[in-house]
């Protein structure tokens, strides 16, 4: 579609064959003609509803931008507490991890296991404290 509204009065190149032919044929003058000025009229209603629509769809284009900006604003703060929370149990983790791999390796060094407590599994990892639950927006 051309951003210049075309002129339905205006005859354009293809219309002048249509026009041409209903002459020359005679006898079927009239079902040309009649078929050159439905599709005139056809033209004519599809660039009435695209001039008509152009302003819907560019408030509607409006809105969702607006919509995205709020979103967007929304969404930063909440990705902050998500970046600081991973954060924290990351080191709440990493810490028990080094302190259960240092336990291990004190019962390592203090003996060898013996032929009772080799087909025992480890103990258990302790259990890592459950996250809050993140507030409402």
């Amino acid at each position: 579609m051309t951003d210049q509204p075309i002129d339905p009065s205006q005859p354009g190149p293809e219309t002048e064959p249509v026009a041409e032919a209903a002459a020359a044929s005679g006898a079927d003058a009239a079902p040309s003609a009649r078929a050159h000025e439905w599709l005139s009229q056809l033209e004519s209603m599809i660039q009435n509803v695209a001039r008509e629509a152009a302003p819907v769809a560019r408030e509607v284009g409006a809105k969702a931008a607006e919509l995205a900006a709020v979103a967007a604003v929304k969404a930063g703060p909440a990705a902050q507490r998500a970046a600081a929370m991973t954060t924290e149990y990351g080191q709440r983790f990493a810490e028990k991890a080094q302190s259960v791999a240092a336990d291990w390796r004190h019962e390592n060094e203090a003996g060898s296991p013996s032929a009772e407590t080799a087909g025992n599994a480890p103990d258990p990892l302790p259990e890592l404290p459950q996250p809050p639950e993140p507030p409402a927006a």
